[in-house]
């Protein structure tokens, strides 16, 4: 009899039932065994029709009129327990297990390790459960209610969006910051705006470490697909910023545009505001806070004192180009990119391509 609390049965047998049968054994009513143990028959009737539990009680009252130690009794109603709450578990990733196909992410999650792989449906709903710290995957978006804002993006796939955010949260958690300090981190702006000049493998751990000390925790998280995500920026908590990227475009002065650009939202913007940088279509109206995002970006890596007169000499062949960047003391595709911008057309970005380096982090 107790051999079925060792394997997962189909379903979970109350402890009323072995009740019943002992009584049967003995040949004994229910009414009697009300007098034998000072319970109501109404109380033995529902702990045999498995409407009530065995509780502790009377678990000791039936060791008393049985023999039968009152662990017996506990354990028949404990492992009761368990194989409902089992059974429950069963039946709720079944129904989850309705949702993963809208997480086409999933092989993503995989390759980036954030949960095991799996070619089982239930442990892959499980998975994502816990990847989103939800009870059901239904919930995603109300967690995440950013990623599911309205966007002018075509078949963008609002949950591989959510897995993204939610990627730079748990990556975030992992970073030891200081204190926000927004006049440490202005007084930054122009040593971080020299590490434009580095290599990504050296650049992207000083971003990390000068930018932990002003508060702000900053992750690179590989672009989904189907996001068209290149960036965003969010308050974890009064006193720590998370500004996550995407390296969407692989270009230096992208990356470096976009990085400011989360910057000018934390310095410039409230903490309850958050913010998602999708790649940005020629007909896009941003709002007044993405404009103002913008600006502090080409201004900070240009001057824009300095970038005018540039712009209106139109003297841009390769030397000049470099020259200019050399005296701004910014990566040459940084200028490029930004004459390519600002001329906007499939000829200026192509005659200024080849000043715009492509960008690779080690993923780690």
């Amino acid at each position: 009899m107790l051999d079925q609390n060792y394997y997962n049965p189909s379903t979970a047998i109350h402890p009323g039932v072995t009740l019943q049968e002992i009584l049967d054994s003995l040949v004994m009513s229910q009414i009697e065994l009300a007098n034998r143990t000072d319970l109501t028959p109404k109380t033995i009737n529902e702990i045999i029709q498995g409407k009530n539990p065995i509780t502790p009680e009377t678990a000791i009252k039936l060791a008393n009129v049985f023999g039968i130690s009152p662990n017996f009794w506990n354990n028949l109603q404990r492992n009761y327990e368990v194989q409902v709450i089992r059974l429950q578990e069963e039946q709720t990733l079944i129904n989850e297990s309705l949702h993963l196909k809208r997480f086409i992410c999933y092989k993503e999650l995989e390759k980036w390790n954030f949960f095991p792989k799996s070619s089982n449906t239930k442990d892959r709903v499980r998975n994502l459960l816990n990847f989103f710290g939800v009870s059901s995957l239904s919930l995603v978006s109300s967690v995440q209610q950013v990623a599911f804002r309205s966007t002018k993006q075509k078949n963008l796939s609002k949950e591989s969006l959510a897995a993204w955010l939610r990627c730079g949260e748990l990556r975030a958690t992992q970073i030891e910051t200081a204190t926000f300090d927004e006049h440490k981190l202005t007084n930054s702006l122009e040593g971080l705006r020299e590490l434009t000049n580095e290599k990504a493998e050296s650049f992207a751990d000083k971003i990390v470490e000068k930018c932990a000390s002003c508060g702000v925790a900053v992750v690179f998280v590989p672009y989904f697909k189907n996001t068209y995500v290149c960036g965003a920026t969010r308050w974890l908590n009064s006193e720590k910023a998370m500004v996550q990227l995407s390296l969407k475009g692989g270009r230096s002065d992208i990356f470096w545009f976009t990085f400011f650009h989360e910057l000018g939202h934390l310095l410039k913007h409230g903490k309850k505001d958050q913010f998602i940088e999708f790649e940005k279509n020629k007909s896009t109206d941003f709002e007044n806070k993405e404009l103002e995002a913008d600006k502090f970006a080409s201004d900070i890596l240009i001057p824009p004192e300095k970038y005018k007169p540039f712009k209106m000499a139109r003297l841009f062949d390769d030397l000049t180009i470099k020259n200019f960047a050399k005296k701004m003391n910014v990566h040459v595709g940084i200028v490029a990119g930004r004459l390519a911008h600002d001329y906007n057309s499939p000829k200026a970005y192509k005659k200024f391509e080849h000043l715009r380096e492509k960008i690779k982090f080690v993923e780690k």
